[in-house]
């Protein structure tokens, strides 16, 4: 599929954006665990995700992880063009957590585009707004939902973005989403398997009561 069909609002553009936006598109296949963007980095552009999944979290001063969203498959990540927002600075790192195609908007294009367009400056501002609920959701779950809760969920979560119950995920990598340490992980998910909720292996979470996670996380 075609560029054209993965932004909603192509056919709102007239012929002189659009062919703007072909002739500067850049297509790119990332690793996972590739870093597409991070604070330091000069405006890399606006991400289009064609497919795989991206993670954008921030870090802390001790080097601390923590997940404020995700990105899939159709979503517009304008993060990573933070420059194009007069006076919003976002010290914000974009990881692929999959093996991921996605197409990258020149950051002048976009914002040229956008301040001649009532419908990209719309659709744009909507994006913005999604994404700073999502951060205010996390916001809230930090301040107000335990940690065993919060585990619970994302351990769900998974299941649902993975479609299994057999995660292949670190300890480490759950304690970076959740902006906690190894240690604290570990001894949840040690208590869990107590608990009869997970089953532990070497790299591997394996879910065997998903009722009780349910029951524990509120969902």
């Amino acid at each position: 599929m075609s560029f054209s069909e993965y932004f909603p609002i192509w056919s709102k553009l007239n012929d002189r954006q659009r062919s703007a936006i072909e002739n500067t598109l850049i297509s790119r296949h990332v690793e996972k665990g590739a870093i597409l963007h991070n604070g330091s980095m000069d405006c890399t552009g606006l991400f289009l995700i064609k497919s795989g999944q991206l993670r954008a979290y921030i870090l802390s001063d001790e080097g601390r992880e923590i997940t404020i969203y995700r990105l899939f498959e159709r979503d517009l990540c304008l993060f990573s063009a933070s420059c194009m927002m007069n006076s919003l600075q976002f010290d914000i790192t974009i990881e692929a957590e999959k093996n991921s195609e996605v197409w990258v908007i020149p950051v002048e294009i976009y914002k040229s585009i956008m301040e001649e367009s009532a419908a990209v400056a719309n659709f744009t501002n909507e994006i913005m707004a999604s994404r700073f609920s999502e951060v205010m959701w996390l916001i809230e779950q930090i301040m107000w939902k335990s940690l065993d809760k919060r585990v619970a969920g994302f351990l769900l979560e998974e299941t649902v973005l993975e479609q299994s119950s057999q995660l292949k995920i670190t300890h480490e990598v759950i304690a970076n989403h959740l902006g906690t340490h190894r240690e604290v992980i570990t001894r949840m998910l040690k208590y869990f398997q107590n608990e009869g909720m997970v089953k532990l292996s070497r790299g591997t979470v394996e879910i065997v009561n998903s009722a009780a996670l349910e029951a524990l996380s509120d969902i």
